[in-house]
């Protein structure tokens, strides 16, 4: 057997090499790619696709600046959008991307759009191609996995994005054991978003995940719940108050003086109305 001899100054060559290699590898193992937002400056993003679901509701795909970008947006967190409404004055509003940071390269919102809403304006007459101004990460609040037992969600119309993040960070973690109970309220069946996908997560997450409708008019079949708003007993029926419970409510403030009156404490409730997409209970947009 041949025997190949390696001098001290080649070694060390190699040596260093395979450090650089190792190193490399490393940081790209554990380090996150850096988000593509600014808290504190607009950032432009590109229409790539708008799919229409409605007569009112839109999904909008903004691609990132490359393939594996990240849009950098914590669990629980939401953006700024900047437009301009039917008079030409600028105006801008709060909103949740559908997507994760586990979706590479673009970013989804699903938008209702009122006739009289300012922002909403804006939304209908935007085209593939057309550039939409992003301010972010903002926000109080950010989910951390298992940081309850349970998650009781209470949404109203637009204010199921907020929760659907959420939902989707759950249930697509494997580590996260939490389970969801969400009530979700609208007017009618056509105006409830996302209602498809949070019956795929029912059916696939039984254990996990449960979904009540509430309907203010709702279609003669119908085996959900009914009233202008979620009942008392529907809150209690699916999110009994305990220390490993939180609460999340993104809707009108009649949820609230429900809560109040079965006694939820304030320490396991989390309600803030920047999470709606369309400022639930302070007039459309």
């Amino acid at each position: 057997m041949e025997l190949i001899c390696i001098s001290p100054a080649e070694l060390l060559g190699v040596t260093v090499a395979l450090s650089l290699v190792g190193t490399a590898a490393a940081y790209l193992y554990y380090s996150k790619p850096k988000g593509c937002l600014n808290p504190e400056k607009f950032t432009e993003f590109k229409l790539e696709k708008k799919t229409q679901l409605s007569s009112n509701t839109a999904k909008f795909r903004f691609v990132l600046p490359t393939p594996t970008s990240v849009l950098g947006l914590p669990v629980g967190q939401h953006i700024i959008c900047r437009g301009i409404d039917g008079e030409g004055l600028e105006v801008i509003r709060q909103y949740t991307p559908i997507t994760l940071d586990s979706d590479v390269g673009y970013f989804e919102l699903v938008v209702k759009m009122y006739p009289k809403g300012r922002m909403s304006h804006h939304f209908r007459q935007m085209r593939e191609g057309d550039y939409l101004s992003v301010l972010g990460p903002k926000g109080n609040f950010k989910y951390k996995p298992g940081q309850a037992r349970e998650l009781g969600m209470l949404a109203g119309d637009s204010g199921i994005t907020p929760m659907f993040q959420i939902i989707r960070a759950i249930l697509e973690n494997p580590k996260d054991k939490t389970n969801v109970h969400l009530i979700y309220a609208s007017d009618t069946l056509d105006d409830m978003l996302l209602k498809k996908e949070l019956d795929d997560f029912a059916s696939k997450f039984r254990s996990r995940f449960e979904v009540y409708y509430v309907l203010s008019k709702p279609p003669v079949a119908w085996n959900g719940g009914t009233g202008k708003t979620i009942s008392r007993e529907v809150i209690q029926s699916f999110c009994q108050p305990a220390q490993d419970i939180q609460i999340l409510r993104c809707g009108s403030a009649a949820m609230a003086a429900q809560l109040n009156a079965l006694g939820y404490k304030s320490e396991i409730r989390f309600e803030s109305m920047d999470w709606s997409c369309c400022d639930i209970g302070h007039g459309v947009v």
